[in-house]
């Protein structure tokens, strides 16, 4: 009968298989190259199978490794999960963080900031998920989920990480040949750019004009998924798009692109968005404050980020 894998093995290992090598996990846990060899040897004895092929350049992990690095996590994650339910003082956060993000700001904005977060912490490890959907952050096993945009659901924690709005633009080619929209209205003459993407509900745009809520439909010959294909498109003259100001800003600065129907935006605030049973998390609470200070700067004059809000209704 194989004796029981002892946790900090479990560690040990699931380090070694993120960073595909014993050198980079021993400087991540502090410890030498010899003891880590060691702690995954002993694993591999304890469980009867080959984790990991060493080679002179990189470790890989073997099948039976997937299949053990899967339940580890898990393992460690219940772990992790059992200490902070009956312990509110523990202060350096360690174990998976599950994070869902967007496509375009998941991939350009946290993710930078999550490889610093890991930085920082190197007993905390994090996966990173992208969607072009509302997550279902607890159904689907997720810590924490940053998103754009204030349509969050009332059972959830809501953090405003940053202040941000979606603007309307194009480019200077494509406004030369078509007209610039003066009204709201004109916009239905106007080759549009629909995004589905997260809470964009397909096709309508719901604008925001001088406090008032405005839906407009939208066409154009060319639609997508995703928000970077989108400004793409609006680079070539190819129509008007709706998107975050964290992504169009250099563009509207350098004259790529030019906002049209300036006094009309789309709320669309930064937001970390947990389940209620994680408040207490020591992971989750350094993650949120983290990227309060990462995405800080972004905050608009009277806007700080960084505050508890109670969610917008749906």
């Amino acid at each position: 009968m194989n004796k029981a894998p002892n946790l900090d093995d479990l560690r040990v290992f699931c380090v070694v298989a993120r960073k595909a090598s014993f050198s980079a996990a021993a400087e991540t846990l502090s410890v030498s190259a010899a003891y880590v060899s060691k702690r995954v040897n002993v694993l591999e004895t304890e469980l009867g199978t080959r984790l990991l092929h060493r080679s002179t350049r990189r470790v890989a992990i073997t099948e039976a490794g997937e299949r053990v690095y899967a339940w580890a996590e898990k393992i460690l994650d219940d772990v992790d999960r059992l200490v902070e339910d009956v312990s509110t003082t523990r202060r350096v956060p360690r174990g998976t963080l599950r994070v869902s993000s967007s496509f375009g700001f998941g991939r350009h904005i946290v993710a930078p900031a999550l490889d610093r977060l890991t930085e920082r912490y190197p007993q905390l490890s994090v996966r990173l998920d992208l969607f072009d959907r509302i997550v279902d952050v607890a159904g689907e096993g997720f810590d924490l989920d940053v998103r754009v945009g204030d349509e969050i659901a009332p059972h959830l924690i809501a953090k405003r990480l940053a202040s941000n709005h979606r603007v309307l633009c194009a480019s200077p080619d494509y406004l030369a040949s078509h007209g610039t929209p003066r009204q709201l209205a004109d916009l239905a003459a106007h080759q549009c750019l629909a995004i589905k993407e997260r809470d964009h509900p397909f096709g309508i745009w719901r604008l925001s004009e001088r406090g008032e809520t405005v839906s407009v439909k939208v066409m154009g010959p060319l639609s997508t998924n995703h928000g970077e294909v989108a400004v793409q498109w609006a680079l070539a003259g190819r129509g008007i798009v709706l998107r975050s100001m964290w992504d169009v800003r250099p563009l509207l600065e350098s004259g790529a692109l030019q906002q049209v129907l300036p006094g009309v935006m789309q709320p669309a605030n930064v937001w970390a968005v947990y389940p209620a049973r994680l408040a207490a998390s020591a992971k989750v609470r350094v993650c949120v404050d983290f990227l309060a200070e990462e995405f800080g700067r972004w905050a608009e004059p009277g806007e700080p980020a960084g505050t508890d809000e109670p969610a917008a209704p749906q």
